[in-house]
């Protein structure tokens, strides 16, 4: 059975439901795992997914600010809550489907300051991926597990647009990089898109508002992650990963672009 999988920070869900609508009719994903939602779970804009044929959701949500939903083709059963995120904040969410573990989560940006002393918030954002590192070691790695979400981390040399600027820049710091690695080598994760991307290839899934001409300045950072374990590697479709940067391009667009991969199970 193929399962495609998406994940995208779609930057309020209310205001681009038009966005989600058309995104779903061109590419038809069967799990739509979305980040930064902006809204309770009461204002979930539900009878439009329901139209979109994604009527199975499950939110949590937070007045103006962060949220993550999971929305799909198929029914959803309850999977593993990994609460990481110390502050309370919505971050994460999770579901059963087709009997694949779905973990999807919108990791803290960080701040500007990349030092856990002198900043709160980067010293939050190291604490939630060093959280969830020691959830997936205790995994076993043979169960179907994906890994989605809005990492806010682009880890590769060729995931940001300037290796050496970047790596005093929160998003590609060494401590960041460090911890992701360590959060991906617990349970033996396998990145779908970067598999799917020769390692010399710049690879990017978001891009700032700041320039007129997202395409022509490029200055992107691949921040949005879908990982699988390695009891999902032979269902993995090779060659399926990518990152929908037509949608980035849409009038109004969020400054996130969908990310998608295949399964076959």
């Amino acid at each position: 059975m193929p399962l495609k999988i998406v994940t995208w920070n779609v930057n309020s869900v209310r205001l681009r439901a038009d966005q989600v609508a058309r995104f779903v009719a061109e590419q038809q994903p069967d799990v739509l795992c979305l980040q930064e939602i902006k809204c309770q779970p009461d204002q979930f804009p539900g009878a439009a997914f329901a139209e979109m044929g994604l009527p199975h959701i499950r939110i949590s949500g937070q007045k103006g600010w962060h949220g993550v939903a999971i929305a799909s083709r198929l029914p959803l059963s309850d999977a593993p809550d990994m609460a990481a995120c110390r502050e309370g904040h919505a971050r994460c969410v999770s579901a059963m489907v087709a009997g694949v573990e779905v973990q999807n989560f919108y990791i803290p940006a960080g701040g500007d300051i990349p030092d856990r002393a002198l900043n709160p918030k980067f010293d939050h954002k190291l604490d939630f991926v060093e959280r969830l590192t020691r959830g997936f070691q205790q995994r076993d790695p043979r169960r179907p597990l994906v890994v989605a979400g809005d990492l806010n981390i682009a880890p590769g040399e060729n995931d940001v647009w300037n290796h050496r600027y970047m790596s005093k820049i929160v998003s590609h710091t060494p401590q960041e990089i460090e911890a992701l690695d360590a959060m991906a080598r617990s349970l033996g994760f396998i990145d779908a898109i970067r598999a799917d991307t020769p390692p010399e290839q710049k690879l990017f899934s978001w891009w700032s508002y700041r320039a007129a001409d997202f395409r022509a300045s490029n200055r992107g950072l691949r921040l949005d992650h879908l990982w699988i374990s390695p009891g999902l590697e032979s269902a993995r479709v090779r060659g399926s990963g990518r990152v929908h940067d037509d949608v980035r391009g849409w009038e109004r667009p969020s400054d996130h672009a969908p990310v998608s991969m295949m399964l076959n199970l």
